[in-house]
């Protein structure tokens, strides 16, 4: 049975496809657009306390969050600041 948890990531539920195409996604990404570990994790924390987070979707923009956080030059749609803890 899979669960669905609003306040989850992908990751954090059980196995799924799409969180699947999206780690292969994020490994393909090239260095110059892919966010380090560090900042991936990071952005991942704040999406995780955030409460438009729904069952890994963004609720403001319908993103992945996972994969959004993945990409260095993208920012949180909800407030730039948020996932700027550096840009690694």
């Amino acid at each position: 049975m899979n669960v669905i948890c609003k306040q989850c990531l992908l990751r954090d539920m059980a196995e799924s496809d799409i969180l699947r195409d999206i780690d292969e996604c994020r490994s393909r990404l090239e260095a110059d657009v892919r966010a380090s570990d560090a900042l991936y994790e990071r952005r991942l924390a704040v999406c995780r306390s955030c409460e438009r987070l729904n069952a890994g979707t963004c609720l403001l923009c319908g993103c992945y969050v996972e994969l959004r956080a993945a990409m260095r030059k993208l920012d949180c749609p909800d407030s730039p600041s948020r996932w700027r803890g550096g840009a690694t």
